[in-house]
C-alpha cells in the first residue's frame, strides 16, 4: 500500500473521531446522596458525596443527622450526632446543604437546649429563630479592646486577689469534687442582676448534675437571664464534642449587639476524650496519650472567640471560664497545661484545702489573673494591694511552723493574722457578696480590728459589720460601685463604722 493511501486512511479516521466527539457534550453533577458503607460506634463512612463540604450536616433516614468530619478520598468519615444503631449499611446519606448550625436568639434566655438547638426542659418548641454556624472565625487583633471592666464573681478570694474581666479567659481546675463548679455556678448566680447574659456548657455530664445545676440557677433567680447548653454522659460523643461551640455562638450573637456574656465550659476534659474517641474510630493518628496530634487547636480555636471587642463593633464582650479535672493535683498533665497556655490565669482549688473546710479551695499561691488589677474596681487596689503576697507567705510560714515549738512574737503575729484572712475568705456557697460588703471586711481585716477575736467568731464577726456598714454607708457603697477611689477620710470613716459594729459584738456577747 502506497503512502498516499495510507494518509488518506488515517485522515478519514481522524475526521469521523473528531464528528462523534464533537456531537457529545460531557457532563458531571455532584451526588447529592451518597451510601452507608460503614457504621461503627457513633460513627459512620459514607461513599458517594464527591462535593461535600467540611462540617456539613448530613441527613440519615428516621430524620437522623451527622457531621462530616473526615473528607477522605472516596469516602467521607462521619461523626454521628443522634445514635448510630439505627443507621445500617446500605442506607441512604443525603447532604444538606449547610453547616452545623445552631439557634440564636433572646427568646433562648431561660431554656435549656442541645448543641443543635433542641429543647431539653419540656417546654415548647423554639420557634423560628436565625441560625448560625457552630464554628466562627476569632475576632482579628484590631476588633479586640483591652480587658478592663470586672465581672464580679461574688467570691472575696477571687475578686480581691485573682480578678476577672469582661472578656478575659480563666481557667479553673483541680481535682474532682474540690467545688470547681460551685465556684462557676456562684459566678452566674452573682449576675443576676447586673447587664450580664450567663450561658452554662454542660460536656458529658451526668443528668443529675445538670439538673442540680438548673436548679440551683432557678431556686436563686438567675435562670431568667442564663442559656443551659448540654450534652450528658450518654449522648453521641459527636454531640459531647460541638456542644461547647454551639454554646459559643449562641453567646456570640448577644457579644455582637454589644452585650456582655459569661460563658462555663464544664468540662473541657470530657471534651477532649470526646473528640480523642472520635478521632480514633476513624483512624485518626494518634499521639501523646492517644489524643490525636491537634488536640490543642480544638480548644486554641474555642477560647480564642472569648474577647472584649472594640467599640467601633459594638464594645461587647464574652468572658470564658473553662473548666478542666485534674487527676492526684497533676496540674502539669497534657490537657490542663494545653489550656493554661491559652487562657489567661487560673483559679487552682486544692483538695487538701477541700477536706479542711477551706471553701472555696482556692490555692492562693497556684492561682494567677494575667490581666490582674487592672480589671478590679479602684477600692479593691486600695485594701488589697499586698493581701495577696502576705497571705501566700502565710501559708508558706504555717508550713513551717508545724516543725517548731518556739516562735517569736512577730511570726505568731503573722500566723495569727493568715489564719483571720482565711476565716474572711471562707464563703458559704450560693452566697455571693456585693463589692462594697467585700471591701468592708478586707478593710476590717487589713487594719487589724479582727485580730483579737477568736476564729470561731470571726464569721459572725464579718456579718455584723458588712450589715452596718450597708445601712451606715450607703454614700460610700455608692462610690465603690461607681468606680471611684477611697480617700484616707472615707477608709478613716469605714474603719470608725467597723470598730462600732465589733463594739456591739462584744457587748451582745458579754450580755449573753
Amino acid at each position: 500500500m502506497s503512502t498516499t493511501k495510507i494518509e488518506y486512511i488515517f485522515d478519514q479516521i481522524i475526521s469521523v473521531s473528531e464528528n462523534v466527539i464533537g456531537d457529545y457534550e460531557c457532563k458531571f453533577e455532584a451526588l447529592d446522596t451518597g451510601i452507608v458503607t460503614y457504621v461503627g460506634e457513633s460513627v459512620a463512612r459514607v461513599g458517594g458525596l464527591s462535593s461535600i463540604q467540611s462540617e456539613e450536616l448530613i441527613r440519615f433516614p428516621g430524620n437522623n443527622y451527622g457531621l462530616a468530619f473526615n473528607l477522605d478520598p472516596g469516602v467521607i468519615g462521619v461523626v454521628m450526632l443522634d445514635k448510630s444503631n439505627v443507621i445500617e449499611v446500605g442506607d441512604e446519606a443525603r447532604r444538606t446543604n449547610r453547616v452545623a448550625d445552631v439557634p440564636v436568639g433572646e427568646d433562648l434566655l431561660g431554656r435549656v437546649v442541645d448543641a443543635v438547638g433542641r429543647p431539653l426542659d419540656g417546654k415548647s418548641s423554639l420557634p423560628n429563630l436565625d441560625r448560625m454556624p457552630i464554628e466562627r472565625d476569632a475576632p482579628g487583633i484590631m476588633d479586640r479592646e483591652p480587658v478592663e471592666v470586672p465581672l464580679q464573681t461574688g467570691l472575696k478570694v477571687v475578686d480581691s486577689l485573682i480578678p476577672i474581666g469582661r472578656g478575659q479567659r480563666e481557667l479553673i481546675l483541680g481535682d474532682r469534687q474540690t467545688g470547681k463548679t460551685a465556684i462557676t455556678v456562684d459566678t452566674i448566680i452573682n449576675q443576676k442582676d447586673k447587664d450580664v447574659i450567663c450561658i452554662y456548657c454542660a460536656i458529658g455530664q451526668k443528668s443529675s448534675d445538670i439538673v442540680q445545676v438548673i436548679s440551683e440557677l432557678e431556686r436563686r433567680g438567675a435562670k431568667h437571664k442564663s442559656i443551659v447548653v448540654a450534652a450528658d454522659g450518654e449522648d453521641p460523643p459527636g454531640l459531647i464534642f460541638i456542644t461547647p461551640y454551639a454554646a459559643t455562638t449562641i453567646g456570640e450573637y448577644f457579644r455582637d449587639k454589644g452585650r456582655d456574656v459569661l460563658i462555663v465550659y464544664d468540662d473541657l476534659t470530657k471534651h477532649a476524650r470526646a473528640y480523642r474517641e472520635l478521632s480514633l474510630l476513624l483512624r485518626r493518628p494518634p499521639a501523646r496519650e492517644a489524643y490525636p496530634g491537634d488536640i490543642f487547636y480544638i480548644h486554641s480555636r474555642l477560647l480564642e472567640r472569648a474577647t472584649h471587642l472594640h467599640s467601633d463593633k459594638g464594645g461587647g464582650s464574652l468572658t470564658a471560664l473553662p473548666i478542666v479535672e485534674t487527676h492526684a493535683q497533676n496540674i502539669s498533665a497534657y490537657i490542663p497545661t494545653n489550656l493554661i497556655s491559652i487562657t489567661d490565669g487560673q483559679i487552682y482549688l486544692n483538695p487538701q484545702l477541700h477536706s479542711k473546710g477551706i471553701l472555696p479551695a482556692v490555692d492562693v499561691g497556684k492561682s494567677v489573673s494575667r490581666v490582674g488589677g487592672k480589671t478590679q474596681l479602684p477600692a479593691y487596689r486600695k485594701v488589697a494591694g499586698d493581701l495577696r503576697l502576705s497571705y501566700s507567705q502565710f501559708e508558706e510560714l504555717e508550713s513551717f511552723a508545724r516543725f517548731s515549738t518556739r516562735l517569736d512574737e512577730e511570726t505568731r503575729k503573722k500566723l495569727e493574722r493568715g489564719k483571720r484572712v482565711r476565716e474572711i475568705f471562707k464563703q458559704p456557697q450560693y452566697s455571693p457578696l456585693p463589692a462594697p460588703q467585700q471591701i468592708a471586711a478586707l478593710i476590717a481585716i487589713n487594719r487589724g480590728l479582727l485580730d483579737d477575736l477568736p476564729l470561731e467568731k470571726i464569721s459572725d464577726a464579718e456579718k455584723r459589720i458588712v450589715e452596718r456598714f450597708d445601712k451606715e454607708r450607703s454614700d460610700l457603697t455608692k462610690k465603690i460601685l461607681e468606680g471611684e477611689e477611697l480617700n484616707d477620710d472615707d477608709m478613716e470613716m469605714i474603719t470608725e463604722t467597723l470598730q462600732n459594729a465589733l463594739e456591739s459584738l462584744k457587748e451582745t456577747d458579754g450580755d449573753s
